[in-house]
Formats: structure tokens, C-alpha cells, sequence
């Protein structure tokens, strides 16, 4: 190799003309990685026990603490400088946010760390995920639970929760200002929740990976069937739930004022039938009105569908998004499903060949609104969809003309008959004024005999 070539020229390398420089890049480049990677492990140390130090103070800093399984130091404290972490931590005013996950814990750590920690007036966030914590991991965290005035949320994916530990949990979380949870991906089978101790602010519940059926359908059924919910997100994707599952929740969500998000994907058991469900419970075109009762709160609805079902997915999509365009006026999402989907031949036709419907939506219209409803259709989807509208309504059209010069000629009918009895009406009071005139005369010729003969009479007794 040439004296002034660089031994480390790209070039040169990649040639491997000189294989003992290259290995001697190599051992250089581990080296490297190494000290490199034994400063990280040193500086996240240091940094460890930093924050520690600056929780204990109080110090205002240190508004977070994160460590992780693959942090040897963690492993080496003691259960004693777990439960004293907790003391410091539950004196400490600032500490927001809580991470230590990817098997920083285990069940015995986090019952000394509990042991200290049993209240907080500042922690908000704590994430426990992939630590394998168990129903015993969530007894030791119940005081805490129960103690933490501003708690936000709770993230524990990817435990050993099981139902029990899972149903525990939430009746831990009775009276908790908690927001967010996520349990996604820790066994739960079976859900047995107090409906009256749902927490009064959670608005996120996320259960995905689990292994819910409709046994747990039903449960979440009750707390959207709620009148006060607050349920805005649930995701339950990658479980158990199958057609009867689905047909529950849309039960429930017939009336449902706050879920905006379902998530479903990944359960294998939801068919054509179920997705259909879903779909009708976003856009029911069995009629107008019901048209106008449909869910128009959710905005977000997520399921598993084969391409073959793209057209019920699009369906879905159109009428998420007109929820979510009109979210706080349900009356305008209502009428606007009507129009782009009753008064638009073909997505109607489309909606009613998958929800079975076979009838025409202007056969329910009154045919004194058609000139309305025929002016919509020109207005939103052009003269095309106005003729196809012509050509449906044409009897309604008919039965309009028809209906006018029927009513026309029942009015004359009645204006005549009126006219005619008020004729008879005039003849009557005629006769009626007549025989008073005949009675008053009557009267008159009667006091007129009783006034001559009483002056006669008088006459007489003067003489």
C-alpha cells in the first residue's frame, strides 16, 4: 500500500487489498463502541442517582424519573433503597412522571417501593409496562391508588395482570381522578367491574391483546350504556370478540353520547354480518329518520377488512367523517347522512344492498315535501341525480296534482254547501224575526185592554 494512503480511506476498505488494516479498523471501531457504550451506562448511572438525590431534596428539577430493565444499577438496590425511593417519592411535590419499565420491576420490587409510596399530590403519569406484574404487583400499589389526588394516567402493557389482577385494579381506581389506562396485553379474560366505581374522569381504556369475549362485551356495554359516561376511547383490538360481541356494543351505542373512538382490529370472529352492524349503527337507511337516530358521535371506528370488503369499510369511513366534521351538532350530521347518502342514488343503493333494504327512500317522503327534497338533490349532487329523483318520485309528483285539484274541488264542495246554508240560515232567522214582531204586537194589544179597563172601573166608583 502506498505511504501516503490513508488507512482509512472508504475506498481502500472496501477494495480489502489490505485485510490487516481492515481488522485493525475493527478492533479500533469495537473499542470505540464499547468505551463508548461503558460512558453511556456511567452517565445514565450518575444521572440515576442524581435524580434520586434530587427527589429526596425536593428539588423542583427533577420532575421525572425513568429507568429501565436493561440498567444493571437498577437491579443492584437493595429493598430497603427501593422503599426508601418511595418515601422520598411520596414527600416529593414536584415528581410528575413515573417510568420504569422493560423489567425495572418485578412484582417483590414494587411491593418495597409501595411499601414507602402510598400517596402523591404531584405524580400524574406512571409507566410500569413490560415489567411481568402480576395481580400481587397491583395489591401492593393500591394504597398509592387510592392516595393520589392529580393521577392522569396509567400505562401497564405487556404484564401478568390476568382478570383478577385487571378487575383489582379497577376497583382500586374507584374514586381516582385517572384519565388514561392501558391494560393492552396482559391476559385479561373475563371483565367483573362495579359499574356505580367507574372512575368519573376516564376517558381513555385501552384493552388491546387480550383475550375478551362477549362475556366482557357485555360488561363494557353497561358502562357506555351510562348516562353520565366519559368513555371517549376504547380500543380492543387483538381479542376474542366475535359477531354477538359486536352486536352488544352496538347496542349499547345506539344512544351513546361520548365515545368518539372504537378500535376492533384484529379479532378474527367479526364477519360481514358484524361489520355490517357496525356500519348500521353509523348510517341505518331503513328509513329517514332512522337515518337521523344513527350514532353521530363516533368518530373513529377500526376493523380487520378483507379487501373483498372494502365497500363496507368506505361506508364506515364516510360516515365517521361526517361525525367528525358536525361533532357538536347532531341534528346537521344527521341531516347531512341523509343527503349524501338517502338522496344520492348510488351510495344508497350501495347502503341498501348491504343492509337489506328494498324499498325507495321517496316512497316514505309526503308528497307535499318533494319540491323540498327534489330541490336538495339538484343543490348537492347536480341534475343527473336530480332526474334519477324525478324518475323515483314521479307517482309522489303525480299524487301532488292529483291531491290539488282534489282539495280544490272540496273546497268548492264546502263553499257551496256553506253559501246554501247560509241561505237557509237567512230564511230562518227571516221567519224567526217575523213571528217576534207578531208576539211583541200581541203583548202590546194585551196592555193595552188591561190599562182600559182598569180607568173604567174608577169611573164607576166616582159615581
Amino acid at each position: 500500500m502506498d505511504s501516503d494512503s490513508d488507512p482509512f480511506d472508504y475506498g481502500l476498505l472496501e477494495g480489502g487489498d489490505d485485510s490487516s488494516s481492515e481488522a485493525s479498523l475493527d478492533e479500533a471501531e469495537e473499542e470505540d463502541d464499547n468505551s463508548s457504550s461503558e460512558a453511556s451506562v456511567d452517565n445514565q448511572e450518575e444521572d440515576w442517582l442524581a435524580d434520586l438525590q434530587r427527589i429526596r431534596e425536593n428539588n423542583s428539577i427533577t420532575s421525572r424519573i425513568h429507568g429501565r430493565g436493561e440498567h444493571n444499577f437498577l437491579h443492584n438496590m437493595t429493598d430497603e433503597e427501593w422503599e426508601e425511593l418511595g418515601r422520598d417519592m411520596s414527600n416529593n411535590t414536584h415528581l410528575e412522571d413515573v417510568h420504569l419499565d422493560d423489567g425495572a420491576l418485578n412484582d417483590h420490587k414494587i411491593s418495597f417501593l409501595f411499601r414507602g409510596l402510598t400517596k402523591s399530590n404531584s405524580i400524574e403519569d406512571i409507566n410500569f409496562c413490560s415489567n411481568a406484574l402480576s395481580v400481587q404487583g397491583v395489591r401492593s400499589m393500591v394504597p398509592f391508588l387510592q392516595n393520589a389526588a392529580n393521577f392522569s394516567s396509567m400505562y401497564l402493557v405487556y404484564n401478568n395482570l390476568l382478570s383478577e389482577g385487571f378487575n383489582e385494579l379497577f376497583r382500586a381506581l374507584r374514586n381516582n381522578p385517572i384519565e388514561i389506562l392501558n391494560c393492552s396485553y396482559c391476559g385479561i379474560c373475563s371483565i367483573q367491574i362495579d359499574i356505580a366505581s367507574f372512575p368519573r374522569n376516564l376517558t381513555y381504556l385501552m384493552l388491546n391483546g387480550n383475550k375478551i369475549s362477549t362475556d366482557g362485551c357485555r360488561v363494557l356495554a353497561k358502562l357506555l350504556q351510562e348516562e353520565d359516561s366519559t368513555l371517549a376511547h376504547l380500543q380492543l383490538r387483538k381479542n376474542k370478540i366475535g359477531d354477538e360481541g359486536v352486536a352488544i356494543l352496538v347496542d349499547a351505542l345506539q344512544n351513546n353520547k361520548s365515545l368518539k373512538e372504537l378500535r376492533l382490529s384484529g379479532n378474527d370472529g367479526i364477519s360481514n354480518q358484524g361489520q355490517i352492524l357496525l356500519l348500521k349503527l353509523l348510517n341505518d337507511i331503513s328509513s329517514i329518520k332512522a337515518t337521523l337516530l344513527s350514532n353521530h358521535t363516533l368518530e373513529c371506528l377500526s376493523l380487520e377488512i378483507l379487501d373483498e370488503d372494502e365497500e363496507i369499510k368506505t361506508h364506515i369511513y364516510m360516515a365517521t367523517e361526517i361525525n367528525s366534521e358536525h361533532e357538536s351538532n347532531p341534528d346537521a350530521t344527521g341531516r347531512k347522512k341523509v343527503i349524501c347518502t338517502q338522496m344520492c342514488s348510488v351510495k344508497r343503493t350501495e347502503l341498501a344492498a348491504l343492509q337489506e333494504i328494498d324499498h325507495s327512500v321517496y316512497s316514505e317522503i309526503d308528497p307535499l315535501h318533494l319540491p323540498e327534497v327534489l330541490s336538495l338533490v339538484d343543490q348537492h349532487h347536480g341534475l343527473g341525480e336530480l332526474y334519477v329523483a324525478l324518475k323515483s318520485s314521479i307517482a309522489g309528483v303525480i299524487s301532488i296534482v292529483n291531491l290539488k285539484k282534489c282539495m280544490l274541488q272540496e273546497k268548492e264542495y264546502h263553499a257551496a254547501k256553506a253559501a246554501k246554508h247560509a241561505a237557509i240560515a237567512a230564511e230562518h232567522r227571516a221567519k224567526a224575526e217575523e213571528i217576534d214582531a207578531k208576539l211583541t204586537a200581541i203583548d202590546q194589544a194585551a196592555e193595552a185592554n188591561q190599562d182600559g179597563g182598569y180607568s173604567q172601573s174608577n169611573k164607576r166608583r166616582r159615581t
